[in-house]
């Protein structure tokens, strides 16, 4: 709620988000075992290994997969803690996306290596786009979509929300998204608000569902967060706890730099209590070694 003493944000600030150089870098959640992760992305999805590194004494390792280059590409970067080997997903995350040029055959692809296919390929109810659902070794659904033109594969995260307006309007004036297309499904009780920073068959986009009636989720401990690039992680910031005081969430992490690594980040939940992290451009593109 907002407090009668809070500062007005000047007009210039609160555009500062849509003016700011902004894409979606990588999705970070956390498996049971990465090698059979790794394997199963890089033999069954076609992702590429982009890199490894193993934290030992924080017991844990990552590994960053995708389709290219980190520079400019959308990766997934998992998370193994050492010792734990299962985790809840819960009921709030939906589902990772990969576009493809013939679904058909990429889940005949998956089925040949024994990959999970919860829905098969086919016309997506109501509409001509052929779709598939598969499920990863850890429980994390992807849905296949076909497509023509594929700049990047990896183009959804959806997640669930309890009020769609309230999340749009967060996306939007928090993070600078443009609200790219909305539909509302009354025969199947849901609507859908695809949010991004360029048109959908061009970026990775946020897929925020609404279930009629249904205002709250469990978020499990398996998805983490995902990360967004910014030019300036203290002005951007400054307008999420703006944002936060008038629509909801928390600051999780103020802005400045992780100890022992330099990036500097900004972190903080959503209305729905989803995290995204907000990285420094120069920084993330140092930590790449450029």
């Amino acid at each position: 709620m907002a407090q009668g003493s809070a500062a007005v944000p000047s007009t210039e600030l609160l555009e500062w988000p849509k003016k700011d150089n902004r894409r979606l870098l990588h999705a970070v959640y956390r498996v049971g075992d990465l090698d059979r992760t790794i394997k199963f992305y890089t033999e069954c999805f076609g992702m590429k290994l982009l890199r490894k590194r193993d934290i030992p004494e924080e017991k844990y390792s990552n590994a960053f997969l995708g389709f290219g280059p980190e520079e400019s590409h959308f990766v997934m970067e998992l998370t193994y803690n050492y010792g734990v080997t299962s985790y809840d997903i819960g009921t709030g995350f939906g589902h990772f996306a990969i576009a493809t040029a013939d679904v058909y055959k990429m889940v005949e692809d998956i089925r040949a290596k024994g990959g999970n296919i919860t829905r098969e390929p086919g016309p997506v109810k109501g509409g001509s786009t052929v779709i598939a659902f598969v499920k990863d070794p850890d429980g994390y659904v992807f849905e296949l979509i076909q497509r023509d033109s594929i700049l990047d594969p990896l183009c959804q995260v959806m997640l669930r929300v309890g009020d769609l307006d309230r999340a749009v309007k967060f996306y939007k004036k928090a993070l600078g998204m443009k609200l790219l297309k909305k539909v509302d499904r009354p025969e199947y009780k849901y609507s859908i608000a695809m949010m991004g920073y360029a048109e959908e068959h061009e970026t990775t986009v946020l897929e925020l569902t609404y279930n009629y009636g249904v205002t709250e989720y469990t978020k499990g401990n398996a998805y983490a967060q995902v990360a967004i690039s910014t030019d300036d992680v203290y002005k951007s910031g400054e307008v999420v706890e703006h944002v936060i005081q008038e629509l909801g969430g928390q600051i999780t992490r103020k802005p400045g730099p992780i100890p022992g690594l330099n990036t500097k980040i900004t972190s903080f939940l959503d209305p729905d209590g989803w995290k995204t992290v907000l990285v420094d451009n120069e920084d993330f593109l140092k930590e790449l070694g450029n």
